[in-house]
């Protein structure tokens, strides 16, 4: 029997999810099942609340989905804040997203130019007619049998930009099942030896659509960061049991 809910991970312990900070800057590796900021069931844990409880007055400096893990920047004063959030206004922070993906799809600087619509409630849809301008970059990073790792370059922040544009491809996320994503059993993959405990239910190798926020670049008070964050364990587990199992 197949379990596909969803279920939250442990917090690490912050300091291990330190990427990077000084006087001005703080960035993590963003767990995931934690949103970024406060959502409408009213959680009151979130990334932001609790670098507060730990920083006082901080700000987040962009937004990533609840289960997507990676790369989070805060800032420590207003000046910073500002700066930050002009250079993701006028688009000069080069973002790399990895994700792995249903199919064996060979990307190549593969340009996807399709107008975003908010719907409001966490809904979003293609629509060339009202939506707004959404640009995305992919290359293919390591090719299984049925699935892809691939990077996502997002040009533009539309709400689930790269998730809404690599379904439009057919090629969901694994796990991305608001996109037409399925969750992935190690039974599917694991052709011979696989067992289950009898009134044991089988749960995806990972709980979550497949989408990490890899590395972030930008210039702040001229000077070049680069900052660049490790697959958390579920990601890693996905990957291993792929290469083993669908190579």
């Amino acid at each position: 029997m197949k379990n596909t809910r969803r279920f939250p991970i442990k917090m690490p312990k912050w300091e291990d999810i330190i990427l990077y900070e000084d006087t001005h800057l703080l960035v993590v590796n963003k767990p995931p099942f934690i949103s970024t900021l406060d959502d409408r069931q009213g959680d009151d844990f979130n990334m932001l609340r609790i670098a507060k409880e730990k920083y006082g007055d901080i700000q987040v400096c962009h937004r990533l989905d609840k289960e997507t893990s990676g790369v989070l920047v805060y800032a420590k004063t207003p000046e910073i804040y500002r700066e930050v959030a002009i250079a993701f206004e006028k688009r000069e922070v080069d973002k790399t997203y990895h994700a792995v993906i249903e199919g064996n799809h060979r990307f190549e600087k593969l340009k996807i130019d399709l107008p975003i619509l908010n719907l409001g409630n966490k809904n979003v849809k293609i629509d060339k007619t009202r939506g707004k301008d959404a640009l995305t970059y992919f290359n293919s990073l390591h090719y299984f049998q049925h699935y892809t790792l691939i990077e996502c370059k997002p040009i533009t922040g539309k709400m689930h930009q790269i998730r809404i544009h690599l379904a439009s491809q057919l090629a969901a996320i694994v796990g991305d099942i608001a996109y037409g994503g399925k969750p992935l059993y190690l039974s599917e993959i694991k052709k011979k030896g696989y067992s289950l405990s009898k009134g044991k239910e089988e749960q995806p190798l990972i709980k979550r659509f497949a989408l990490h926020a890899k590395a972030l670049r930008i210039q702040i008070q001229g000077e070049n960061h680069l900052f660049e964050a490790p697959y958390p364990k579920d990601f890693e587990v996905l990957l291993r049991n792929l290469e083993r199992y669908d190579s």
